[in-house]
């Protein structure tokens, strides 16, 4: 990990420790919207993370009294460059901006290590996109959530539609979307769509990393197992997830964590598992 470069990113700052990775938004000034930049740094950064097997955990939060405005408008201003030319021809570039706008926060979805996302203030436009790919929501008090796109004339295309139906009841869903009206956190609470709120945001991260650090706790094999699984059933019948499960572990379960977890308990200390392939190394041959 020692070659593992996190810095130098415009619209982020990250830092790992004790096997927690926190991914902050960094640009509170402008209510950390997302420029450009942003939708190629954040799927890196995560990759980077994963690809690396540097933490067990990812959290994401942002600086400043808003987590974030969503879709920056220097984003709208260029795709609106795009809108020229041949119609089949630029209609499939456009699908293809999407499509990569889409995967920035489907890595989210894809890494191996589960995604928290604690967040205050404004959640606006592309930021529930965002969180709704994440694997649990914690929010303060202040936090309000807003499908912004139906406002500005157009249809939420990054994954609130698709993921949020998961989430909270389809009814809601509707009401959200139709009207883009703010949802308060204690309505997203109520509905299930974030784990807890919390006084303000000091309090928000101390409970959040006190969760991430009972994630970090356990064998890095089996929190990546839970994770794709739930995401697989999810997307699939409940029978197909169950033959899902038993290929899964007819190579994945092993007795080694198991044997570490119980000796753990029986001598009263902290396990100790090794960490994930680094897949760097895999791809190398190495």
């Amino acid at each position: 990990m020692s070659d593992l470069n996190l810095e130098g990113y415009k619209t982020l700052s990250v830092t790992i420790e004790n096997h927690i990775a926190h991914v902050q938004l960094s640009r509170p000034e402008q209510l950390n919207s997302m420029i450009p930049e942003f939708w190629h740094e954040l799927p890196e950064a995560v990759r980077k993370i994963d690809d690396s097997s540097a933490a067990r955990v990812i959290v994401i939060s942002s600086q400043g009294k808003h987590f974030s405005a969503g879709m920056d408008l220097s984003v709208f201003t260029a795709m609106s460059k795009d809108f020229v030319g041949e119609p089949a021809r630029r209609a499939e570039k456009f699908r293809r901006s999407v499509l990569e706008l889409q995967d920035s926060f489907n890595a989210l979805e894809q890494v191996r290590m589960p995604v928290l996302a604690a967040v205050q203030g404004g959640v606006i436009g592309g930021a529930v996109d965002m969180i709704c790919a994440c694997d649990s929501r914690y929010c303060t008090e202040d936090a309000f959530f807003t499908i912004k796109e139906t406002e500005i004339g157009m249809t939420a295309d990054v994954g609130t539609l698709q993921r949020l139906p998961h989430l909270i009841p389809q009814g809601l869903v509707r009401e959200l979307a139709y009207t883009g009206r703010n949802w308060s956190s204690a309505e997203a609470q109520a509905q299930g769509f974030v784990n807890q709120v919390f006084a303000d945001q000091a309090s928000m991260l101390e409970g959040v990393m006190k969760i991430a650090r009972k994630i970090a706790m356990h064998s890095p094999m089996a929190v990546a197992g839970c994770k794709e699984m739930i995401n697989y059933t999810r997307d699939h019948s409940v029978a197909d997830s169950l033959n899902y499960m038993a290929t899964w572990q007819s190579g994945m379960f092993q007795m080694p964590d198991i044997q570490e977890a119980m000796t753990a308990q029986q001598e009263k200390r902290l396990p100790e598992y090794d960490e994930l392939h680094d897949k760097r190394s895999m791809m190398n041959g190495k």
